[in-house]
């Protein structure tokens, strides 16, 4: 049997079903039981109720992933170059909309404390470089000319409150489509071109702050003037977005470069648990560790979301036992085309991941729907195509009960090589899942307990599911037949008894 994938698995539904039906038989005796049925629904209403405005948490049934709206939940998402807030000339509505066509619930957006020049790392259309005079960040303009990027300079001191507008609303229209946003504070400044066009610089406030180098910017120096500025600027945001629940803060991106300094980040992160602390719905941290992957030592327990930058499975399979969530929120120069950046998602999230978001330069200014087409010299890719390639992945994942599955390869006979990688998930005796890259194999071989067993392959390019007939299996090694493919496939086993 063949079918488009689209099978979504809904505890809080199910649960839901549940216990209306106990409600019901409660009515069908005495008034007694008409009260007490009344006084349990108020009761459910209001639990689900709270469930919908809580924030995105960790799930206390598997930390290595989020919880949202009462429902197990991960991250994966297509998502444009950051500019969504600070970029006036960007229709995020329209942004927004086509993340959430393609079944993505996630997006990336940087405060304005960091913006780009034209022509940046080669990107084309680049959302994070507005046109002049089209920038908008927290801080209000002065009365004073001489911005670098068009416009009067800026006032540390005073906020622009037709920015938080803007944010509010963004935050607002994610929200009305399930998208949660990862909010990143700041970023280091890689060339002194970017830091010749930070609010920050001297040259660009009426302030004289930020008479630094780059690369004393975010460090806890006693030269860093900026500290208070950085400091209001996080209490400031927290304030105003305090009651979004689809909302992340990332400390800052990249901080492996520009000379970022783990104690500023540290800082940064108490600034933020300080600020939450009489919040009834605080929101999660996240901290982006390193590109590809590293062990994480002495993690800060701040934190519940680290974040890699094109990253591979070891990132996850090395830093698992932290109980967080291990997200690949960038993806990048590895060319133009799909496969590099779909394999990406797909190994990393079938290792156990929670968030993925591919970097996608088909979303510009003026062609917000993602229709851009870009140069060949864009240092990553993205298009349609990839998007709703991306989302055949998170409806796979989705359609296992996957809050109760891990990282699992024991029961695959044969393991990664050079020629095939190999990634799974498993709840043993109960559900598995499987992602197979590289070499085309036309058998594998599994070890299953005793049981009755429905599988289904997926191709992870059209997103049609070949769901084979049931077999009974007597415990032990057991060859499935692989359908047809070209490069990559997923399985899915799930025991029915």
């Amino acid at each position: 049997m063949r079918s488009h994938f689209n099978l979504d698995v809904c505890l809080t539904d199910y649960l839901s079903s549940i216990f209306l039906t106990f409600i019901n038989i409660l009515m069908k005796f005495t008034n007694t039981g008409i009260i007490a049925a009344l006084f349990l629904f108020s009761i459910f209403l209001t639990e689900r109720a709270t469930a919908q405005n809580k924030s995105i948490a960790l799930s206390s049934i598997n930390p290595h992933y989020f919880t949202y709206k009462g429902k197990p939940s991960l991250l994966i998402t297509s998502a444009e170059h950051y500019g969504s807030v600070l970029n006036l000339d960007f229709d995020y509505a329209k942004y927004l909309n086509e993340l959430s066509a393609k079944g993505l619930n996630l997006t990336r957006v940087f405060t304005g404390a960091y913006v780009e020049p034209a022509g940046s790392f080669s990107i084309s259309a680049n959302t994070l470089a507005p046109a002049a005079n089209r920038f908008i960040c927290p801080w209000k303009r002065s009365t004073i000319t001489g911005y670098q990027l068009g416009g009067n300079k800026f006032d540390l001191s005073q906020w622009d409150e037709a920015y938080f507008s803007r944010l509010k609303d963004f935050l607002s229209q994610a929200k009305k489509r399930g998208i949660i946003v990862e909010l990143t504070f700041f970023c280091p400044f890689y060339e002194d071109s970017q830091w010749k066009i930070s609010p920050m610089n001297h040259i660009n406030n009426i302030n004289n702050l930020g008479t630094m180098d780059r690369e004393s910017v975010y460090t806890l120096k006693p030269t860093n003037n900026l500290l208070p500025v950085q400091t209001a600027l996080v209490k400031k945001i927290i304030s105003e977005l305090r009651d979004y629940p689809n909302l992340i803060y990332e400390i800052c991106n990249e901080p492996y470069f520009g000379g970022v300094t783990l104690e500023w980040q540290h800082q940064v992160a108490s600034v933020i648990k300080d600020a939450e602390k009489g919040f009834n719905n605080p929101h999660l941290i996240s901290q982006n560790i390193a590109n590809n992957s590293k062990k994480i030592e002495n993690p800060n327990p701040a934190v519940s979301v680290f974040n890699f930058h094109y990253a591979i499975p070891a990132a996850v399979k090395e830093n698992y036992a932290l109980d967080k969530v291990i997200g690949d929120n960038e993806t990048g120069f590895q060319g133009t085309a799909d496969e590099a950046y779909r394999t990406q998602a797909w190994l990393f999230i079938m290792a156990g991941g929670g968030l993925y978001n591919n970097l996608d330069y088909s979303f510009a200014t003026g062609k917000e729907d993602g229709s851009y087409s870009y140069p060949s010299s864009q240092p990553g890719g993205g298009n349609a195509e990839l998007r709703r390639q991306l989302g055949y992945l998170k409806r796979f994942v989705e359609s296992f009960k996957f809050i109760h599955m891990h990282p699992d390869l024991s029961f695959v006979k044969e393991k990664s090589s050079a020629e095939t990688q190999i990634q799974g998930l498993a709840e043993p005796g109960k559900q598995y899942g499987l992602y197979l890259y590289g070499k085309e194999k036309k058998e594998i071989e599994l070890d299953l307990p005793v049981g009755t067993y429905h599988q289904a392959w997926l191709n992870t390019l059209t997103g049609v599911l070949k769901k084979d007939a049931p077999f009974k299996h007597n415990g032990g090694r057991i060859q499935l037949k692989v359908p047809t493919y070209t490069k990559e496939i997923a399985l899915r086993i799930i025991r029915k008894n």
